[in-house]
């Protein structure tokens, strides 16, 4: 069994509470998926945003999913680095799993796309 990192980011379009929310869950939902993963597997979340978004906590999003209300959460805001991609929300799922390095489906949605094209279209 290994302790491995799935990256996942996605964008908004607005700092609107319904909209981050809603992003958040389509990007877990999707990296859950990808992975053929459960919340039990899950060490950990950790969870950042651009520092133009702050209508919300992403980590509600998570929580609200049936199963989830024991996976540990963390929220924080993401270095401003001059440039980067706006209204971003990038995801850190730590699980345990008896998957390779290789075998890691790395999530990418929306502008989000543009950080990580290699892994993008996985």
């Amino acid at each position: 069994m290994y302790n491995r990192g799935i990256r996942g980011a996605t964008t908004v379009t607005q700092n609107d509470e319904q909209e981050i929310l809603q992003e958040t869950i389509v990007l877990i939902r999707e990296i859950v998926a990808r992975n053929e993963i459960e919340p039990e597997d899950i060490c950990s979340v950790w969870i950042t945003m651009t520092h133009d978004l702050d209508a919300t906590f992403p980590a509600r999003a998570i929580r609200q999913i049936d199963g989830w209300d024991l996976v540990p959460l963390m929220c924080a805001v993401e270095v401003p680095v001059k440039g980067s991609l706006m209204k971003c929300i990038r995801l850190m799922v730590q699980v345990n799993t008896t998957k390779n390095q290789n075998e890691i489906k790395h999530v990418y949605l929306n502008e989000a796309k543009k950080l990580r094209p290699d892994l993008a279209s996985s």
